[in-house]
Order: C-alpha cells, then sequence, then structure tokens
C-alpha cells in the first residue's frame, strides 16, 4: 500500500537527486532535461545494472528503470537493495513484456483480459518491492503512435492509476531513429489528464543487432536524420556515444523539452561490459548543461 508518507518521502528524494545531478560549476542550466533510461526486462539485467547504477552514481546522473514484473519479482531483494537510491525511479515494463497492441516486429496484441494482468499487475509488484509510486508505464517494445486509438488500452492505464506511458518509441511507420517527439496528452482520445512521455533515437540493441535479427526495414526514406543513420552495425563505444550525441545536440539546438535514449541493460553489458558510453554520454551531459531529471519528475513539471 502506498501511502502519503511514502508518497512525500518519494517526491522529496527524487527532487534532491535532481539537484545534486547539477554539477558545482554555477553556469545555467540548459532549459532542455535529459532523462536516462532503460528497459529491464530480462534475468541478464541485474549483472548489468549493477555496472550501470555504479556509472550512475559516479556522475550523480538519475535515471529511470522500466522493470518487468517478472523479472522484479524473481530478484527482488537484489534490486530494491540496487535501486533504492533516491536518484533513481522505478517504473513498470508491464507484467511480462507481451504486447499490449500490435507491433509488426514484436508480434501481436493480447487479449483485452490479459492486457489487464499486464498492466495492473506490473505497476503492483513494482510499488510493493519498492513502498513508493510506480507514476509510469512503458510497454514492451513500443509503438508507431504511442497509445493513440487504444481506448481499451488507455481506459486500462487510466484505472490503474498510472500517470504517463512512454510508448511512443518509434518513428513513422516504425522506422528508427526515433524522432525528438514532444510530450503530449490523450486528449483526443478522452484522457487529457495522461501523458505520453516518448522515447528518442535508436532502440540501441537494434543498432548493435544484439537481438539477432538481422538486416530489416527499420530506416526512413528520405531519413529525418541522416547523420543518424549508420552504414552498418556499430562495433565501438565511441561509435554509440556519436550517435547519442546527435540528439542531444538536437534538443538543445532546437530548445525540446527533454530527449532520452532508449537503452537496454543486458545489450549495454554484451556490447559495452565497462559502460565506456554510458560515461561518455553523461559527461557530455554535464559539458552541455543538460539538465537530468526522471520521467516522473518531467511528468511533474509539465503536468503541473
Amino acid at each position: 500500500m502506498i501511502t502519503r508518507r511514502n508518497f512525500v518521502r518519494f517526491t522529496t528524494l527524487s527532487a534532491a537527486g535532481m539537484l545534486a545531478s547539477r554539477g558545482t560549476s554555477g553556469a545555467e542550466s540548459s532549459t532542455t532535461k535529459y532523462i536516462a533510461a532503460y528497459d529491464t526486462e530480462s534475468p541478464r539485467c541485474l549483472e548489468a545494472c549493477r555496472k550501470i547504477v555504479d556509472v550512475h552514481k559516479r556522475f550523480q546522473m538519475p535515471a529511470t528503470f522500466f522493470i518487468v514484473g517478472k523479472t522484479l519479482e524473481a530478484n527482488a531483494s537484489e534490486y530494491r537493495k540496487l535501486l533504492e537510491d533516491p536518484l533513481f525511479e522505478i517504473a513498470t515494463h508491464t507484467y511480462s513484456h507481451r504486447m499490449l497492441r500490435d507491433n509488426p516486429f514484436c508480434g501481436d496484441a493480447i487479449p483485452d483480459e490479459e492486457k489487464r494482468i499486464e498492466i495492473f499487475k506490473g505497476k503492483e509488484i513494482v510499488e510493493r518491492v519498492f513502498e513508493r509510486p510506480c507514476l509510469g508505464l512503458r510497454p514492451g517494445c513500443g509503438f508507431e503512435n504511442g497509445f493513440r486509438n487504444a481506448p481499451r488500452v488507455l481506459e486500462l492505464i487510466q484505472e490503474a492509476g498510472l500517470k504517463y506511458v512512454s510508448s511512443l518509441l518509434w518513428g513513422p511507420d516504425y522506422s528508427l531513429p526515433t524522432l525528438l517527439t514532444e510530450p503530449f496528452t490523450y486528449t483526443s482520445d478522452g484522457y487529457p489528464n495522461l501523458w505520453e512521455l516518448p522515447g528518442h533515437g535508436w532502440h540501441e540493441n537494434l543498432l548493435k543487432n544484439n537481438n539477432k535479427m538481422g538486416p530489416k526495414r527499420i530506416t526512413l526514406w528520405p531519413p529525418a536524420i541522416p547523420e543518424a543513420i549508420p552504414n552498418d552495425y556499430i562495433t565501438k563505444p565511441e561509435e554509440e556515444f556519436a550517435i547519442n550525441k546527435i540528439f542531444l545536440d538536437r534538443a538543445i539546438t532546437k530548445k525540446k523539452p527533454f530527449v532520452s535514449l532508449i537503452w537496454h541493460p543486458w545489450s549495454l553489458d554484451a556490447f559495452d561490459p565497462a559502460m565506456k558510453m554510458l560515461e561518455l554520454t553523461f559527461a557530455y551531459v554535464h559539458k552541455t548543461r543538460l539538465n537530468p531529471c526522471t520521467y516522473a519528475d518531467l511528468y511533474q513539471s509539465i503536468s503541473n
């Protein structure tokens, strides 16, 4: 059960984490927020998260961890010990990563009664393990238009008490990279208080072929951001950072409200066990005076 005391504690600590992350140079922060976020969805993620958390603490960098309920259940005490730091927000990545609507790469949507389990049980496990409110949901794989024109899913999300979703994770026609889409509400679908907070850039696991999907049509022609499309799969952390930098710079130049890349702990660890890419990215975030926060922090700022 989430008490008022727990809620106040969570929001207060989250704000403290934001302040700690802004550095000591005294320079004015960018108006653009930066969110590090992780789709934590498999047994391989736990060891990877230990390395990731170490980098976050060294850089005092907030993050949102979207965790699959089954993954969290399997190692509840370990994840709680690792992620209870006020730097981190914990949100749900559904209960078992099943599709809440059709996705051409990940499969067809499950029946409505099973969608309820994915949404409600995923949220309940996060709140039970961490004893704090779970404000957000990121569905498995994500969708081209988020949850637009998906009234039953939106109804379930609102009934569950979630405040935001991060479900728009693809560009037009399920292309990559995902564009720097700004937050919006589902007012046109009848849910004006439910926010969509999209992800941006590549699904980094596809950029490296870590899913072993092989070549697929996932880039748009003509491309919207041609400089962010490499000629082949990337092979070095420095190459991944160079692509990250494109999105960070564009977000700053275009004065976007936020930028958040799409990362998976297991895939980061398989590609770059030293987490050099994270170090390069976080150092650049501080250098450019981007404003680090969590998805919950972003929701609180725009919903008010």
